[in-house]
């Protein structure tokens, strides 16, 4: 079972590390509007990831 979520968090954090570098190129091409919009996902991905690790770290502790 730990496996499994810390697998999960690891797939969100890439999730989001891909969103944080498609918005940092669109803001090194000057497409702020977009930018803009791509970090604000990639905020959202990078909370979502955050959670998935708390999570996988807690039923990791649960089994010790």
């Amino acid at each position: 079972m730990p496996k499994d979520t810390h697998q999960k968090a690891a797939e969100h954090h890439e999730q989001a590390a891909k969103a944080h570098r498609t918005a940092a190129e669109q803001h090194g091409s000057n497409d702020h509007v977009s930018a803009k919009q791509q970090s604000a996902q990639a905020a959202e991905k990078s909370k979502t990831a955050h959670e998935h690790s708390t999570q996988a770290n807690n039923k990791s502790q649960q089994q010790k």
